[in-house]
């Protein structure tokens, strides 16, 4: 056992469990689903109904998982966080707030998208999700705020970790473990 073991977490007021546990699930799922849907313009046509399989049927997911997080973060607000300048707090909200946004807007896009280029959503091979368009000329105008969200979720990703690492590592304040 090194000395880094053998310290305690500090005693810190944290996120709720379930805000914590859905915090870590959306990031799994981000991580899982950027890179497939990454990957498909590049993959043969043969293996591209897998990789749209999972980066549809996770991304979907994701929208569900992010509804759950916003309604149980309006419901149990977030701890009090560590004293720092005020355009770090905004900071700090505003990249919350857009990740948020971000993280809804995005899997709504693409199941609107997917449907407008007349294919259902088969989520998880479970359940065919009922399409509110159709096919429908409008499927690349969504495809696009489709690929912009996505890679403003990287943007706003980096962002995130960035300030999460100013927080632990320069600052050495509590931030971090809130959400551990």
């Amino acid at each position: 056992m090194t000395a880094l073991d053998a310290r305690p977490l500090p005693q810190v007021v944290r996120h709720r469990p379930a805000l914590r546990a859905l915090h870590w699930l959306v990031a799994l799922l981000v991580l899982l689903v950027w890179p497939v849907g990454f990957v498909i313009g590049f993959v043969k046509d043969e293996a591209k109904t897998g990789f749209y399989f999972v980066h549809e049927s996770f991304g979907f997911l994701i929208l569900w998982v992010m509804l759950a997080r916003l309604a149980l973060r309006l419901v149990f607000p977030p701890p009090a966080e560590p004293a720092m300048p005020l355009w770090q707090k905004r900071l700090a909200a505003s990249v919350h707030w857009l990740l948020y946004a971000a993280l809804i807007l995005q899997p709504v896009f693409g199941f609107l998208a997917t449907n407008a280029f007349g294919f259902p959503l088969d989520w998880f091979g479970l359940v065919t999700v009922w399409s509110p368009l159709g096919k429908s000329d409008v499927a690349p105008v969504l495809m696009r705020v489709h690929v912009f969200l996505g890679w403003s979720i990287v943007v706003l990703f980096c962002l995130h970790l960035a300030g999460v690492l100013h927080h632990h590592l320069l600052r050495r304040d509590d931030t971090l473990y809130r959400m551990l």
